[in-house]
């Protein structure tokens, strides 16, 4: 055999590498994809199309109907409690306790993630991304606590200490009389929109008004067109967070929205933010990065109901619908932490179809390390699982069994399978009657020392305590408890929020 040229063999390497450079971009970009992370607030399982709301709802989803069709739909999603909870969770991969941010935030406080917390933002910048945030942050406002000292490049929203309706506070100081300030005066103090980039201080953009927030989700789409098509053009793999307003109270819709679904301002609300949703979809298509973005549509809680009964906004009810689920949002009951979250990945995730595998908010970030190739920390426990092969459809069951629930520093419920199991005697918004009487009945199980025991499946609605029938279930889940307990030896929980005890 004739031995090769080496000058032939040269030239041949140096044509490989300039056809390698011809097609790398594609190539490069199908082993990154784009990610899309759209979260709503405060939605409930029941308020959109793909889980039995939005036109039977008065309020159609049409888009987010799309994405469903188009994508993953997950029928066991759960989450934790509240928006602070849920979206530590979400950037860290672990129970928001271990962050110190069980409860919801509030102004004085003093609490947000520290400097040392690393983050699903950090794990996309550092696999190459660029990566963006328009909207609620909601974990802290320190210099250490905001998102650009956590991996974004860029943050424009609402003061990342609050939450949407602190638009309100200069409107109820002025009808309480409780300080008596110029409504001027009032506005200049705060709260403001802010903006920053990454490692940079915030800078106020303008004052954060009851107009303000009625517009306030146009402008968060605005920036993320922008984004993606910047990113785009740059060649670069984006990673978009996109927590807008949609859900919480109260809901202002924008003009463009205003009395357009059959059941006032939320459903007002609802549709916008499924026009939203859509204008995000159809710039990926405009930009020609649509087969190479994995979208993420998921409410981070249930549903506001009795506790906005009364409180309405210009005459409806902020009154969302957590389905055939019993509680909202602060309750640990299922209505409050199994919500919607919708994948879609073309060419990658099957179309129109639905997963009732246990998937939980922190599992995302696990799971898009994986898919992008990033790291997770190995100097903590990591809560989260890689279900990388649910969101591919190559497990129906996922790697999920169990999930605890916290409220404050207190471990209140836990989940097993089909089973929901309370550590303490809660009594969960909604009605229905507990009809096991004795031992495990509604009002001694917390002085007999028995957990309540439902059935998801067969008790959506959590109304018959099955304790004393079913007693073993309890077992794996009193067993997830001991390894959460094992990991605080080596990594206790810090200090919560709190500002009942000083």
């Amino acid at each position: 055999m004739k031995a090769r040229n080496p000058i032939t063999a040269v030239a041949l390497a140096l044509l490989v590498g300039v056809l390698a450079l011809i097609v790398d971009p594609a190539f490069a970009q199908e082993k990154k994809p784009n990610v899309v992370f759209i979260l709503a607030d405060n939605v409930g399982y029941g308020d959109l199309g793909p889980y039995g709301g939005g036109e039977l709802r008065g309020a159609p989803t049409p888009r987010i109907d799309q994405l469903a069709r188009e994508g993953l739909r997950f029928t066991q999603f759960l989450v934790e409690p509240a928006c602070t909870p849920s979206r530590a969770a979400l950037m860290t991969a672990q129970y928001s306790i271990r962050s110190g941010l069980s409860l919801v935030i509030a102004p004085g406080g003093g609490s947000g993630i520290n400097a040392h917390t690393v983050t699903m933002s950090e794990m996309f910048k550092e696999a190459g991304y660029a990566t963006a945030i328009f909207g609620k942050w909601h974990l802290g406002k320190e210099p250490q606590s905001l998102p650009t000292a956590h991996g974004f490049d860029e943050f424009y929203g609402i003061p990342p200490d609050v939450s949407w309706d602190s638009c309100t506070y200069a409107d109820t100081i002025e009808i309480t009389h409780s300080i008596a300030t110029p409504r001027e005066a009032l506005l200049a103090k705060g709260p403001h929109i802010v903006e920053a980039v990454g490692g940079g201080p915030l800078r106020e953009v303008k004052p954060f008004t009851p107009e303000v927030r009625a517009e306030i989700d146009n402008e968060l789409v605005d920036k993320s067109i922008d984004f993606i098509k910047r990113q785009t053009a740059a060649g670069k793999p984006f990673f978009l967070y996109l927590p807008f307003s949609m859900g919480h109270a109260p809901n202002l819709p924008s003009q463009q929205f205003k009395g357009k679904s059959r059941i006032g301002n939320y459903g007002d609300k609802l549709m916008e933010g499924d026009y939203h949703v859509g204008q995000i979809l159809d710039t990926l298509k405009q930009f020609g990065v649509d087969d190479n973005t994995l979208v993420v549509f998921a409410s981070d809680n249930g549903p506001t109901a009795d506790t906005e009964r009364e409180m309405g906004n210009q005459g409806t009810p902020d009154w969302g619908s957590s389905g055939p689920f019993r509680g909202e949002l602060g309750d640990v009951t299922e209505g409050s932490i199994r919500t919607a979250a919708i994948i879609r990945w073309p060419g990658k995730v099957k179309p129109g179809t639905s997963s009732y595998a246990m998937f939980s908010i922190m599992d995302f970030y696990p799971t898009f390390a994986h898919i992008v190739g990033g790291k997770m920390p190995n100097d903590r426990p990591i809560d989260g699982v890689d279900q990388t092969d649910v969101v591919l459809g190559k497990n129906e069951t996922g790697n999920r069994e169990s999930l605890l629930s916290f409220i404050g520093p207190d471990l209140v419920a836990a989940r097993w399978k089909q089973w929901r199991v309370y550590f303490t005697d809660i009594h969960p918004t909604g009605t229905g009657s507990q009809r096991m009487g004795g031992l495990f009945g509604s009002a001694n199980s917390p002085m007999a020392g028995y957990p309540k025991l439902f059935n998801i499946e067969m008790d959506p609605h959590e109304d018959l305590n099955v304790g004393g029938l079913f007693i073993w279930a309890m077992l794996p889940a009193v067993e997830a408890v001991e390894k959460y307990k094992e990991t605080l030896k080596t990594y206790p929980n810090p200090p919560g929020a709190n500002l009942t005890r000083f």
